[in-house]
């Protein structure tokens, strides 16, 4: 099965959290990028523990598509579309269209020296290639979106990787929710990944915890934002400010 349709068990509290939900999330919708570095259809752990947080969204009604990031052709830079500035070919603007319709991104990366991987920093620069477009109430185009991240590794790092990656998220604009990060570590040195038989990692409560409270937390913040018609669109305005309208700051002598 591809990612897009491959079944996702939730564990027996997991369908009871969504069972008794009384909140309505089916009109959301959220993109997960797998930034793994191995191409389909090669299994990525990954995407494994990703499979979690999927089967809590779909379970309660969002729209989720997922996007293994190394399937696609995404030149470095970060201009919108790099075949304007000499690429053959660039997939980049196909996925920022669907990065752009949906209400929640996640990013998905495994550990590689100690950081996130090669093809997450990629994304990151893609997104940012695109953070100076404004949405129509003239703040830039992320705002009112949710950012997250899953971490999978054999060595010490996910902490560091998820810091670095939210921090990249609510930068150009997305809203980060509560633990909008999870993560599961092997054992340090070679050793069975995430989705091998007796690695622990689909068992590991820690993990398991954490995964469903970064989802639901995104679930909630979303519906927040949502409700509320997005970040309110004051003194966060860039058409405003390069006309002179400084919320909380004199205008200067010379004007």
């Amino acid at each position: 099965m591809s990612e897009q349709t491959a079944e996702t068990h939730l564990s027996e509290r997991d369908e009871k959290l969504c069972a008794e939900s009384r909140w309505d999330f089916s009109d959301l919708s959220a993109v997960f990028v797998n930034c793994t570095l191995k191409r389909s259809p090669e299994v990525s752990n990954t995407q494994g523990l990703a499979a979690h947080s999927i089967g809590i969204m779909r379970r309660n009604g969002v729209a989720v598509e997922v996007i293994r990031a190394v399937d696609h052709a995404l030149p470095a830079g970060v201009q919108p579309d790099m075949t304007e500035h000499g690429a053959e070919r660039d997939d980049w603007p196909k996925i920022f269209a669907k990065v752009m319709a949906a209400d929640m991104l996640v990013l998905l990366s495994p550990i590689w020296l100690g950081e996130k991987s090669s093809v997450c920093t990629r994304v990151i620069e893609r997104l940012y290639g695109n953070s100076h477009l404004l949405n129509d109430e003239g703040q830039y185009a992320y705002y009112g979106r949710v950012g997250g991240c899953l971490i999978t590794g054999n060595e010490d790092g996910a902490k560091h990787c998820a810091m670095n990656i939210l921090y990249s998220l609510q930068h150009l604009g997305y809203t980060i929710a509560p633990q909008a990060d999870s993560c599961w570590l092997g054992e340090a040195g070679p050793g069975p990944s995430y989705l091998d038989p007796g690695s622990g990692g689909p068992e590991n409560d820690f993990t398991n915890r954490n995964t469903t409270f970064l989802t639901w937390n995104m679930l909630h913040v979303t519906r927040m934002l949502k409700d509320a018609g997005g970040i309110p669109a004051y003194g966060n305005q860039r058409p405003a400010w390069d006309a002179g309208c400084r919320t909380d700051f004199d205008n200067p002598d010379y004007r």
